[in-house]
């Protein structure tokens, strides 16, 4: 079986795109023409009962050099004024009952043991304060 070929025909090596790119104009016109028919949705949204409040400002705790506790409240104008290991709990049940939301960070010096740190951690647990945090300096 012979295969014969004609003078001047060869294969054909090259894809002929002009119908894709007929196909896209096309394609092109019609979502130019039905784009601004098109009506945006609505989104009905839920509304809730009362607004969110405002975060409230972190309770800063202070442990000094001399292992001494300081509080600070940001969200109030003031210092930071000393206060007893003892005096601590109830401090933090007094603003926590008044903020429920509001975190605790701890503030401590460098020279200060881990285990004072902990110990600071470890009431504020038991008090099931929910955003504890330690706060450093940036180099």
């Amino acid at each position: 079986m012979s295969y014969s070929r004609r003078p001047g025909m060869r294969p054909m090596s090259q894809i002929n795109v002009v119908p894709y790119i007929d196909v896209m104009l096309v394609l092109l016109v019609i979502f130019m023409v039905t784009a601004p028919m098109m009506n945006p949705g609505r989104i009905d949204l839920p509304s809730v009962g009362k607004a969110l409040a405002p975060p409230v400002a972190p309770l800063e705790v202070i442990i000094r050099k001399d292992s001494s506790l300081a509080v600070h409240d940001r969200s109030e104008p003031g210092e930071a004024h000393s206060i007893a290991s003892a005096q601590l709990p109830a401090y933090v049940k007094r603003k926590q009952a008044r903020h429920p939301g509001q975190p605790v960070v701890i503030s401590a010096d460098r020279n200060v043991r881990y285990e004072k740190v902990i110990a600071v951690m470890d009431v504020l647990q038991r008090l099931q304060v929910r955003k504890i945090g330690l706060l450093v300096k940036t180099r």
